[in-house]
């Protein structure tokens, strides 16, 4: 512990070191690139596109497993009894959200084409919930509660 302790206060002091030596020739150029990615990645993970990218099954929806169908349950119960106004709270629920969707990953017995499908819906939401519980303001975390809600309301567009 002690030796952690002093790697970081070793760090801390070498980056403020660092970062007096460079205030002169600040690149502007790489703070604009780290804005650029940092906002690309937020546009991508509120991106809808997985709807253009999953297909339907041509008897109607695709079936899923019993735990699987629970496990958004769940998802749609948290979202809908959770009143997130902090961050925290908002963390709470990326939280609880996480849970439930590792409960459906474990519990998934689904194959092939249902299967594959399930993960064009599964993943950007996997995305969702992480940038969730790393978001900094109350903002950027209910925008990303509210396209949370919409792709796990979209479950039942595609799965019964």
């Amino acid at each position: 512990m002690k030796h952690a302790i002093f790697a970081i206060c070793l760090l801390a002091i070498v980056s403020c070191k660092d970062s007096k030596n460079q205030e002169k020739g600040l690149n502007t150029d790489a703070v604009e690139a780290t804005h650029e990615d940092r906002n690309e990645k937020a546009s991508n993970v509120y991106a809808t596109s997985w709807i253009k990218e999953i297909e339907t099954n041509e008897d109607g929806k695709w079936e899923a497993n019993a735990e699987t169908n629970e496990g958004v349950q769940k998802m749609q119960n948290n979202i809908k009894t959770q009143s997130a106004y902090t961050l925290d709270a908002y963390h709470k629920l990326a939280e609880q959200l996480n849970d439930d969707k590792n409960y459906v990953i474990k519990n998934c017995t689904m194959k092939g084409a249902p299967h594959d499908n399930l993960h064009v819906w599964l993943l950007p939401l996997i995305e969702k919930i992480e940038a969730l519980s790393e978001s900094k303001t109350v903002e950027e975390a209910s925008k990303l509660k509210q396209s949370i809600v919409e792709n796990v309301n979209a479950y039942s567009n595609y799965f019964e």
